[in-house]
């Protein structure tokens, strides 16, 4: 998430649909945290270990002396091998955060608008911005290129959308929301994520440890999402990346490493080189709305060769009927008007790897390309 407090019709929920789950192990010792926690026996040393107050915070909301944070603590230790008297400091510094909470719970479903959706980021705050970083890092994006097969529209887009090429980050601590989320996931939610968080909170003390980061001090949005590309600590681990392939990832201070990263996790999502990502569609008026809706179902998932698209009644571009891959329908509502079509290729839904939403990876694609565009215009 870019923002701490986002408005749900302006930012999309990107952090926790691109983090990487949990590994069977670990979602076996970590599932149901809330309340598996009660059943995890507390030496008596480890009980009565504290940690440092905030005088200006209520001591209410602190997790320095809750029971159920120190069985978090020992579950933490088991999967990740850290040690627990060092998890258990660290996790004593954290703080419930109610706003975290709220934000977690989905809102109230509103009617989809691609077009309204598409001028909250295809905008000039974003294009002005995305051309200074395309000016700034030309260089690591034809190398992220050459590297990943990931053409620089894609990664400006991703970064763009994200957080304004690290203009919004998030400003709530990382382990404040991990702790909350992991501790005391909202009930009113529609499905207890507790486990996930649990796991996204190992992972970050993963990461803290062996970079030598103070677990206490990374900010980022009220999911856990970390950085210019708003990845979550395990996509940290295991997409992160450097051109040089030396030292710690920096995904907040560092443009080559976020390209580098962004690139690296696309790659391994089936991102095809030189392959374009969508084309643009127009289905008639006049077409069977039965026909139209078995070619829907299959959603962002390419399913269908060009060749069965024109034998439904579809009318396709050249460069689409020459396309030698599946392709999948997309349909972007309009808030009651006429919907917008696109054609989705497998690396329009590589993208959706990333957030799980074709409004995302359009706006992506848009974004980024209009950003190159006036690049070549200037």
């Amino acid at each position: 998430m870019p923002r701490s407090t986002p408005s749900p019709a302006t930012v999309p929920a990107l952090a926790v649909s691109q983090g990487e789950p949990a590994s069977p192990t670990r979602r076996a010792a970590l599932r149901g945290a809330g309340a598996v926690l009660a059943g995890v026996a507390l030496p008596p040393a480890l009980l009565a270990m504290g940690g440092d107050s905030r005088a200006e915070d209520s001591p209410a909301l602190r997790y320095a002396h809750s029971e159920k944070a120190l069985r978090l603590a020992m579950m933490l230790a088991r999967s990740t091998s850290l040690p627990v008297a060092w998890l258990r400091k660290q996790i004593a510094h954290a703080y419930f955060q109610p706003l975290v909470a709220r934000l977690i719970i989905p809102g109230r479903p509103e009617q989809k608008d691609w077009r309204l959706y598409r001028s909250h980021f295809v905008e000039p705050t974003r294009i002005a911005a995305g051309l200074r970083f395309l000016r700034d890092n030309r260089p690591w994006l034809d190398e992220g290129q050459r590297r990943f097969g990931l053409p620089p529209e894609i990664v400006l887009g991703i970064l763009g959308v994200e957080t304004i090429y690290g203009r919004s980050m998030g400003d709530i601590p990382v382990l404040d929301s991990l702790c909350t989320l992991s501790l005391d996931f909202p009930a009113a939610a529609p499905r207890d994520r507790s486990a996930y968080f649990a796991s996204q909170l190992g992972d970050y003390f993963i990461w803290c440890n062996g970079g030598g980061i103070d677990p206490t001090r990374t900010r980022g949005s009220y999911a856990g999402a970390i950085g210019m590309p708003q990845f979550m600590p395990g996509s940290i681990l295991r997409w992160g990346t450097r051109f040089d392939g030396q030292g710690p990832v920096d995904l907040i201070h560092s443009a080559p490493d976020a390209i580098a990263s962004v690139g690296n996790f696309l790659a391994g999502h089936g991102w095809i080189p030189h392959m374009p990502a969508a084309f643009a569609l127009q289905v008639p008026r006049n077409l069977d709305p039965r026909v139209l809706q078995r070619l829907l179902e299959p959603d962002i998932v390419p399913s269908f060769s060009a060749a069965q698209l024109r034998a439904a009644g579809l009318s396709l571009l050249p460069q689409a009927l020459s396309y030698p891959g599946k392709l999948a329908v997309v349909q972007l509502p309009n808030a009651g008007g006429e919907p917008d079509y696109v054609l989705g290729t497998d690396n329009f839904y590589a993208i959706t790897r990333y957030n799980h939403s074709a409004f995302y990876a359009l706006a992506v694609l848009q974004l980024g390309q209009r950003i190159v565009l006036e690049s070549q215009q200037s």
